[in-house]
C-alpha cells in the first residue's frame, strides 16, 4: 500500500523522501518514471537502441548519485533533461572531435534568414527529424531542450554552462539553420 502511495507522489516529494528517510530504493519510482523518456532522448542522438539504452541507465545513475545537488530551482525533469542532454553531447563531441563554436564556422550558412518571414508551420515532423540529423548535436539539444522540454533560457545557460546571451544566440542560429536546410533542400 505504502508503494502505491509513493508512486503517486511528484518527483520532487519523492526526491524529498527519499533523502530525509535515507531510502535509496525510492528511486526506482524516478527511475521507472523517467527510463523510457531518457532512452528516447538518447536514441534521437545515437540511433542505436542498445547503446540508447545503456546511456539512460548510465544517465540516470549519475542522477542518482548527483541528486543531493539538486537546488530545485527548475523542476527534476528539467534537471534530468539537462543532465541527459549534457552527457549526449559530450559523447558525441569525443566521439565525432565536434567543438561547436569550430564545427559552426566549418557549416556557416550563407546568410542568416530571420525565420519570422518564412512559413515553417508547413514543416513536418518527419522533415524535421531528417533535418535535426544535419545540425550539430548541440544546436539539437538546444531546440528539444527550448521546444520540446520547455527549459527557460536560463536552465539551458545553466545547463550548458554558457551565457544567457549565447544561448539565444546558439538558439537564433539553430532555428536558421534548420529553415534554411529546410528550404534549400526543398528547392
Amino acid at each position: 500500500m505504502n508503494e502505491q502511495k509513493d508512486n503517486n507522489l511528484s518527483d520532487e516529494a519523492v526526491l524529498k523522501k527519499m533523502i530525509e528517510n535515507d531510502n535509496s530504493q525510492l528511486f526506482e519510482i524516478i527511475y521507472d518514471r523517467y527510463f523510457k523518456k531518457v532512452q528516447d532522448r538518447c536514441y534521437s542522438f545515437l540511433k542505436n537502441k542498445q547503446l540508447a539504452a545503456e546511456f539512460a541507465n548510465d544517465i540516470l545513475t549519475k542522477v542518482y548519485e548527483k541528486i543531493p545537488g539538486f537546488k530545485g530551482h527548475s523542476s527534476f525533469s528539467s534537471w534530468l533533461y539537462s543532465i541527459t542532454y549534457n552527457h549526449l553531447i559530450d559523447y558525441l563531441r569525443k566521439k565525432k572531435q565536434l567543438h561547436y563554436p569550430s564545427w559552426n564556422e566549418k557549416n556557416e550558412i550563407p546568410e542568416i534568414i530571420d525565420e519570422s518571414d518564412s512559413d515553417v508551420e508547413e514543416l513536418s515532423y518527419e522533415k524535421l527529424m531528417v533535418i535535426f540529423e544535419k545540425i550539430h548535436p548541440e544546436e539539437k539539444a538546444l531546440l528539444l531542450m527550448k521546444y520540446q522540454d520547455g527549459l527557460s533560457i536560463k536552465d539551458i545557460a545553466h545547463s550548458l554552462v554558457i551565457s544567457d546571451d549565447a544561448v539565444k544566440m546558439r538558439l537564433k542560429r539553430a532555428r536558421s539553420r534548420v529553415v534554411y536546410i529546410y528550404y534549400h533542400e526543398s528547392n
